[in-house]
């Protein structure tokens, strides 16, 4: 039985894996903690490896920012396998208005307060929702902290990584408007899978999932 690490996404907490179903594993949630606001995403990835005492030949699971993490924890400690979901694993893939926002920092102009209360706005990105799911959504971005909210944002557009960690997993939509499956490489895609397909395509994540921890 493997020791199973889920890792959310920004604006998000491990509730997003409510549907995701590992009963036949030792599952460990990853709750996000206070960045130093000098941290970058390696760093990050160390000091919750130090956080949570992850040990070599554990699986992490790692959804949106998640996954970017996930691939940080693998170039520190050599895990059994890393699987994103609706995630990037290199800069490369990274879409093009990354770039954009590196250029034009607006969210650096945005109190961080006002992120939690922007779920209106970033709605439409991540796909429709369910009445439950939409208010799941929205109680994961007020309850996420504002200064992980901004520190993350800039952490992400910055992040430079070529390296994919061995016995990676990669799962993707081909409706994600987050991450453009285009661009990824190598990757399982789910038909009609949105940004936030761990919702509402968890029967067919679930079925991957399974498939790919018994490799």
């Amino acid at each position: 039985m493997s020791r199973i690490y889920l890792i959310a996404g920004l604006g998000a907490d491990t509730r997003v894996y409510n549907n995701i179903n590992l009963n036949e594993h030792e599952v460990i949630t990853v709750d996000w903690v206070e960045p130093d606001l000098n941290d970058t995403l390696p760093d990050y990835a160390q000091r919750l490896i130090y956080q949570y005492n992850i040990k070599p030949n554990s699986v992490l699971i790692g959804n949106s920012l998640g996954g970017i993490i996930a691939v940080e924890m693998a170039k520190f400690i050599p895990v059994e396998k890393v699987v994103l979901i609706s995630s990037i694993k290199t800069s490369d893939e990274a879409p093009g208005y990354f770039k954009l926002f590196r250029t034009l920092p607006v969210y650096k102009m945005i109190p961080g307060k006002v992120f939690n209360s922007m779920g209106f706005m970033v709605k439409p990105l991540f796909g429709h929702m369910s009445q439950e799911d939409a208010w799941l959504f929205s109680d994961m971005l007020k309850k996420s902290s504002p200064i992980f909210m901004k520190w993350a944002m800039y952490a992400i557009l910055h992040w430079k990584n070529e390296i994919v960690p061995p016995n990676l997993y990669h799962i993707t939509g081909d409706k994600d408007l987050v991450f453009d499956y285009k661009k990824i490489k190598g990757a399982t895609v789910v038909k009609g899978g949105t940004h936030i397909m761990i919702f509402d395509k968890a029967k067919e994540i679930n079925k991957l999932l399974k498939g790919i921890l018994k490799k």
